[in-house]
């Protein structure tokens, strides 16, 4: 296929980027600064400027582009960047879409998006047919999603790609408690019973290129494991991985004094299920926790084969 993607610098996009390319895919990464060569084109999301020319005769659009969500506290500035850095982009994309002839548009716009939509699911299993909750995140991914309408109005397969954590030893939701594992300071936290949505780096790539090929799939997506896990148990298992104790507690209140509003979405219990990609017969590599963070953490591990 002809590709063109944003995000490519990202922590998935760089990984999703690398194996389309050892898949055979010719890939067009779109950057902000001067490309450097014919696998680089040049657009200005801030300024909603992207030549439609650069997306017309591609086999796919996929746009990851994004602020990290977890990488600092949600000031109000910072708030701003993560509505920004989404909705300007995937607007910028979508319209570019929408711009050129039926003959011409991509045939499919691979999305992201965040199992955020959800909010606070307590014990309740939800699939794609889950309404959006009413959290800063769960509005965020409702109008980050919205933003791609153009695109599917102009007849393009938009598949919304709602991704829940991810397990790698250098994922955003591993790397920061490997050390404090490993020194015996685990804790679940909280009470530990809610419940976390997540879903192996392998199987976020293997779910990405599946999408691309099923032309019958489109909308939302819950790129998540079948078994989400409760916080303690996830604490458990990590500990037992590494062979350290885990026996203490992060109170609420602590959390909430050192993350702010950023460590709500971290006590928020999100029962989230792959009901699409299950439906369609993806194959899981590694459905169970204890799987995946066995395979994230065997040295030399590449959990992307």
């Amino acid at each position: 296929m002809r590709i063109v993607m944003a995000g490519a610098s990202g922590f998935l996009g760089t990984r999703l980027a690398d194996r389309l390319r050892r898949s055979g895919h010719d890939l067009t990464r779109l950057v902000r600064r001067p490309s450097a060569g014919p696998g680089e084109a040049t657009w200005d999301p801030a300024q909603g400027r992207l030549d439609p020319v650069l997306l017309a005769g591609a086999d796919a659009v996929i746009n990851l582009a994004g602020a990290n969500i977890g990488d600092r506290r949600w000031t109000a500035s910072y708030k701003r960047v993560l509505r920004s850095s989404r909705i300007n982009t995937t607007d910028t994309i979508a319209k570019a879409i929408r711009q050129l002839p039926d003959d011409e548009r991509p045939r499919a716009l691979l999305q992201g998006s965040a199992v955020g939509w959800y909010g606070e699911t307590g014990e309740q299993a939800v699939t794609e047919e889950g309404s959006a909750g009413t959290t800063f995140l769960a509005d965020l991914c409702r109008v980050w999603e919205a933003a791609a309408r153009p695109a599917e109005d102009a007849g393009v397969r938009v598949v919304l790609l709602r991704t829940a954590p991810t397990i790698d030893a250098s994922g955003s939701l591993l790397k920061p408690l490997l050390l404090p594992f490993k020194l015996g300071a685990g804790a679940r936290i909280g009470g530990g019973r809610q419940w976390m949505a997540w879903i192996s780096l392998a199987d976020w790539l293997n779910a990405a290129e599946f999408l691309l090929e099923r032309e019958d799939l489109s909308g939302p997506v819950n790129l998540a494991s079948p078994q989400p896990i409760r916080n303690a148990d996830f604490t458990r298992v990590l500990a037992g991985q590494l062979k350290r104790p885990a026996l203490l507690t992060v109170p609420g209140p602590a959390l909430d004094l050192v993350l702010g509003e950023l460590a709500g979405e971290a006590q928020r219990s999100q029962r989230v299920l792959p009901g699409v990609l299950s439906a369609a017969g993806f194959a899981w590599t590694y459905p169970s926790m204890e799987e995946a963070l066995r395979a994230a953490l065997r040295p030399g591990a590449a959990m992307a084969p």
